[in-house]
This record gives structure tokens, sequence and C-alpha cells, in this order.
């Protein structure tokens, strides 16, 4: 099987941009281990819905936290998290809310990772058997008439980098929060033995802004006349 990064693309003439939050987060985190303070957030679960939560407005405001108090809020969220989530430092939770302009592709990604899908492109993608699509709905306010039905497609953290491509040595993660100190490799090479049998669209579990997916993705994205995005290849190692 070959996999591929997901990233933006603007040969197409596509100018659509998008300014918006999910609806909830974890806050950030100050470690007492790693001295760092520090916030991922491309662990995103646009399902999850934390209105059964009492302490809501705990989840509203973007900060930083003590680990303890970080931890204690991941509990209360642990629950209601679908099967296969991780949670890191300013995960975010329930719709992604805010302003969008531009023209857009069927697809949509920018800096951010979000990983956007026009509802007719997702049924369409849905029929062809492709494992792992799963839509939320979004909250976007477009500055323009005729405006595209978007979805998020909520990727699950699953697989990791090939540790021949880190860099000799490698300081390893913060034991207490986990922070990893290493930028992405360049190129970065996957290992083959944690990657999914069972998703064809996913993204990586220590690197969690690298959204992935396989050759029969691309396929029938291409055969679909979907774009909006372009499709790196990825080396796959043992």
């Amino acid at each position: 099987m070959n996999y591929f990064r997901i990233r933006e693309d603007r040969s197409r003439g596509y100018t659509g941009s998008v300014d918006a939050s999910h609806r909830w987060g974890l806050p950030g985190v100050r470690c007492p281990v790693c001295q760092d303070a520090w916030s991922g957030g491309a662990n995103v679960y646009p399902s999850v819905d934390l209105t059964p939560i009492i302490s809501l407005a705990d989840f509203e405001t973007p900060r930083a936290e003590p680990i303890e108090e970080y931890e204690r809020l991941c509990e209360l969220v642990r629950p209601l998290l679908p099967p296969g989530a991780r949670l890191e430092p300013g995960a975010g939770f329930g719709p992604f809310e805010g302003k969008a302009q531009g023209r857009f592709g069927p697809l949509f990604t920018d800096f951010s990772e979000v990983l956007l899908v026009q509802r007719e492109a997702l049924n369409k993608l849905q029929a062809e058997g492709l494992r792992g699509l799963k839509g939320c709905p979004t909250a976007l306010r477009f500055r323009q008439r005729h405006s595209p039905d978007f979805l998020e497609l909520e990727l699950l953290p699953v697989g990791r980098i090939h540790p021949d491509c880190l860099p000799p040595n490698p300081q390893p993660p913060c034991p207490r929060c986990g922070y990893l100190s290493h930028p992405l490799p360049k190129p970065p090479i996957l290992d083959a033995s944690t990657l999914p049998e069972h998703l064809d669209l996913f993204r990586l579990e220590d690197y969690s802004n690298v959204n992935i997916c396989t050759e029969r993705f691309v396929d029938a994205c291409q055969r679909l006349g979907l774009d909006g995005v372009v499709f790196q290849p990825l080396e796959a190692r043992d």
C-alpha cells in the first residue's frame, strides 16, 4: 500500500480562506519536568459534544494550565471521545466555527491541517467504499451568496514516523507531558508496522498535524475529479 500526505493546493486558482476554531478545547500545558509550556491542537474531534460537562467554561478560553489541571480536564472529556482518540494539550472539540470566504474546491485544507470536504464530494467518496470517512457539521459563516456546504473530516491519530528518518540520538518525548522537541523530518518516512489496515484517512500519532491517506483515497479523488488538495507521496518502511 502507498501512502500520501494531504497538503493545501493553490495551483488551480482556489482563493478560499478560513478563520475558524473549534468550539471547545483543552488548555495548553505548563510542564514541571521539561519546563515547556506548549499546545499542540492538531488532534481535533468535531463529533464530540462537551455540553454534558458541568464546568463547560473550562473549555472555552485558550490558555496554558499546570499539568495537573490539564489532566483533570482530560478525565472529564475522555468518556465522550470516539474509539481510538488521543488527547493532547490544545485538542479541540465540537464544530469548526468562524468565517470563510473565497473560491473553494471539493476538498480544503490549510496550515491548520483541518480537512474539510463538501457534502456532495463526501457522499461520492463514501460510495466508493473508502474506510474511516466521518464527516461532521461545521459552523462556518461565508461572505458570499453561493457558499459550499462543508463538513469536517474527523481523523483519528494512528501511525508513526520511522526511526530511520529521525536525527541521531533524538531526545525522547517528555515522560510527563509527552512534548516532542524535534520537528517533522524532511522528508518524513512512515513506520509501516504502525500504519492502520482499516483506515484510508488518518493523522499521525506522533506528529498530529500530518494528515495521511492511502492510494485508494487518492485514486478515488482523481477518478471523481475531486481537487482542492495535493497528495505528497511518502515512503513507508518496515
